[in-house]
């Protein structure tokens, strides 16, 4: 009888997270799913419409225009914010004073809202004393207004989300840091070995795993991005900020079609399970590592 109840008790305790994620999150995906067959919208039902959507997607300029705006997204903040966070890592894991207050400082933006840190860069770059459209302007570089310029919104964004991500990169690369052993480095000095060569030799490589990692988590979190877009610019102008998700609310939420927003969400899900599928397939195991 003991026996038979111990093996019921890991049941019991894992059945409330079972619970929640049936009805938070699997029920929910398959409606989705079978919501992306149809034209169902706020006012009616809907009927099957079989992969119309699908079909749709593919020849929807506005939605095309997400994907190519979250892929600009993409590769200018996840790789420059990858590099500045390394630096300061290696930086901050030197013994200088009130490091972990610097390191809290750098991490703040990261768990702030997306609200608080949006309206702050809204103001900085508005051209009514922005501090950022001041300076800028003193050297003749801008003359517009930096979210409203088509040529300029997307970067003006895509600056605020390496601002958001070098925390992220900095607080695991710091860990990654702290676990090489000292007597790598205390050899290659012996060996003289430079700074440089040190980093590039035996930081970097050793590194090659957490940076995998960071790639991939902050890849996921650009092709989400929404509240800094939604915002900052709410998509405009002309679209040229509009992102993936954006486009999905836009939608489900203003043009009530959810059956479309549906598809368009399949779309986003897929695009992160191939990135968490690779992370899976490539990230080292612990067999591999001894």
């Amino acid at each position: 009888m003991k026996s038979k109840w111990n093996s019921i008790v890991p049941y019991i305790l894992i059945s409330p997270y079972a619970i929640i994620y049936l009805v938070f999150v699997l029920i929910p995906l398959i409606w989705v799913f079978y919501l992306s067959f149809t034209n169902q919208n706020i006012f009616s039902a809907g009927e099957w419409i079989g992969i119309g959507n699908y079909q749709k997607a593919f020849s929807d300029n506005a939605f095309l225009l997400s994907i190519r705006n979250t892929s600009f997204y993409w590769l200018f903040t996840v790789l420059p914010s990858m590099i500045i966070g390394l630096v300061l890592a290696v930086f901050m894991n030197t013994k200088i004073k009130l490091a972990p207050v610097f390191r809290a400082i750098i991490y703040l933006p990261a768990v702030m809202s997306g609200v608080a840190v949006s309206m702050t860069w809204i103001w900085l770059y508005s051209p009514i004393g922005g501090p950022i459209y001041s300076f800028l302007q003193s050297f003749g570089l801008s003359s517009k207004d930096l979210l409203k310029d088509p040529a300029t919104a997307l970067p003006a964004v895509i600056v605020v989300g390496i601002w958001i991500s070098i925390g992220f990169s900095m607080i695991i690369y710091t860990a990654g840091l702290q676990g090489i052993p000292n007597e790598l480095y205390e050899a290659a000095s012996i060996d003289g070995a430079t700074s440089i060569r040190k980093f590039f030799q035996i930081t970097i490589p050793l590194l090659r795993p957490i940076t995998f990692f960071i790639f991939i988590m902050t890849t996921i979190a650009s092709f989400q991005v929404f509240d800094i877009v939604y915002v900052m610019t709410g998509g405009g102008p002309a679209n040229r900020t509009t992102t993936i998700v954006n486009e999905i609310v836009r939608r489900g939420f203003e043009d009530f079609e959810m059956g479309y927003a549906a598809t368009l969400a399949i779309f986003l899900l897929i695009i992160v399970f191939v990135f968490t599928l690779v992370n899976y397939i490539f990230t080292p195991k612990e067999n591999d590592l001894n």
